[in-house]
């Protein structure tokens, strides 16, 4: 199952690799686009509670305090989603629809295998500078090592 790495150490996926990973790489992502609701939420609790502004009323300073707390170990744990995600050698792409790409060669250049969360499978690749709108149905002779 592991992806061939080059000189450099990135890894290249093909189409079955990437599929292979997916068990694990949908578990993290869901919990990435959850949290990143989540997060949004919280931002926008701490926007209404004052932001960091320490002029607001003592009343308000505990729930802001907490809401402070929260939203900075929520994001900690984004970030270890992330790196999870980065050491399995895949790149998150869109926080909230859960879009990664899996790096891949073919024809001898640089391209994404291409997955978003409630995809049965990597099924799409695309140019590195065309991203989502450039996706492209994989065919078995398509994509390789």
């Amino acid at each position: 199952m592991s992806a061939k790495k080059s000189k450099r150490g990135k890894k290249y996926f093909t189409p079955s690799e990437a599929n292979a990973t997916l068990p694990l790489v949908r578990v993290i992502v869901k919990d990435i686009t959850d949290l990143a609701v989540d997060l949004r939420d919280r931002h926008e609790r701490l926007a209404a509670l004052g932001g960091t502004d320490r002029g607001i009323g003592e009343s308000y300073r505990e729930e802001l305090d907490t809401v402070q707390a929260d939203l900075e170990d929520a994001q900690a744990r984004m970030q270890d989603y992330v790196r999870e995600l980065n050491a399995l050698g895949v790149e998150l792409k869109d926080f909230y629809t859960g879009l990664v790409d899996f790096p891949a060669r073919k024809d001898g250049r640089e391209v994404y295998l291409c997955w978003r969360l409630g995809e049965a499978s990597v099924a799409y690749w695309h140019e590195l500078d065309t991203g989502f709108a450039g996706r492209q149905k994989i065919k078995a002779e398509v994509v390789s090592n």
